[in-house]
């Protein structure tokens, strides 16, 4: 069962989002050659919780982050850790604030100085995706409009998207209905109705989709070991359109 919010209901999952948006503008400040991942989720973890929030991901399920990183041929669910960055990495940090009992939940994957120019095409093709998914999160539209859309971004560029892992609802849970593949049919699907927030992630890779699991039993990666992306809105679908709860986009030190 899609869980739909009303008005406040979205107004509290943005001031979770608010929050959100501020520690993904602080991890870009701090993305540089020699941080290590622990260095990133030590600084998440003590704005997040300065702001009255906790991190959504820390513990979950045993999880013991407050972000996913995810260097290069890692997809999504990297453990921070000891890994410290090098030049020409890239690395996809994914956050979830919960505020007020709410959760916010978005990923940014970030440059380490110059990269290369596959690395350049798989980070502006996969956000330019997003943003064309967030165009489809209309009422009246089915929820294939969005997936479609991640799908023919991606693959028309000559890139794949990650078919066995897909975004989600969110609200009082980090997990709700409905699944959101990146690839689908555009008409099909559930309807698309005010006051569905959905979590909108297009996960690709400059290879092929498929995905092995890490010896961590939590890290995802590139079967064929390629540059993997990952970028994520938490949206809502509201009778004047979509919109974006997480707006790292925004503002003064816009991603």
């Amino acid at each position: 069962m899609i869980v739909k919010k009303s008005p406040a209901e979205i107004e509290k999952m943005a001031a979770a989002g608010a929050i959100h948006a501020r520690t993904m503008k602080l991890v870009a400040g701090k993305i540089r050659e020699g941080v290590t991942t622990a260095d990133l989720d030590q600084a998440v973890e003590k704005y997040i919780r300065s702001q009255g929030a906790v991190p959504s991901f820390k513990g979950y399920r045993g999880f013991t982050g407050s972000i996913c990183a995810s260097p290069n041929a890692m997809v999504v669910h990297g453990i921070p850790g000891p890994y410290r960055l090098g030049r020409g990495d890239i690395i996809s940090i994914d956050i979830g604030v919960t505020y007020d009992g709410w959760v916010a939940d978005g990923a940014v994957t970030f440059p380490v100085g110059p990269v290369t120019p596959v690395a350049e095409k798989l980070l502006e093709v996969t956000r330019r995706s997003l943003f064309d998914a967030v165009e489809q999160c209309r009422p009246g539209n089915r929820l294939g409009d969005v997936s479609h859309a991640v799908q023919a971004t991606v693959e028309g560029e000559g890139l794949s998207v990650v078919r066995s892992l897909v975004g989600h609802g969110i609200g009082r849970d980090m997990h709700e209905e409905p699944q959101i593949p990146n690839y689908g049919d555009a008409g099909k699907g559930p309807l698309l109705e005010p006051g569905m927030v959905l979590a909108v992630e297009p996960m690709t890779t400059a290879g092929r989709h498929m995905v092995r699991m890490g010896d961590d039993g939590w890290s995802i990666y590139a079967q064929d070991g390629s540059l993997a992306a990952h970028f994520e809105f938490t949206i809502a679908v509201t009778a004047d359109g979509p919109r974006i709860l997480t707006p790292w986009h925004e503002g003064e030190g816009a991603l």
